[in-house]
């Protein structure tokens, strides 16, 4: 279960790199991957995540985000829209 800070500000490090949205769906919430505070918020209480990926570099922005959930054990699926 990632309640550790790591993740957290790993995943928001990762997606603030990035111009796009991103915003991430959890039990009918949507957090802004960039908000450290949301994430954290979320990544406690729920097993399994939606990314919404939107703008000019969305496609490596879905890669990378996608990889630091995944290499802390979180389990998402990004959503094509």
């Amino acid at each position: 279960m990632a309640t550790n800070n790591e993740a957290v500000v790993e995943i928001a490090q990762t997606a603030g790199k990035f111009t796009s949205s991103i915003v991430l769906q959890a039990d009918n919430k949507y957090i802004d991957v960039k908000s450290i505070l949301g994430l954290f918020t979320t990544l406690v209480n729920t097993k399994s995540y939606e990314l919404h990926v939107h703008g000019p570099d969305a496609e490596e922005a879905k890669k990378a985000v996608t990889e630091a959930f995944t290499k802390h054990g979180l389990d998402v699926k990004v959503v094509a829209e």
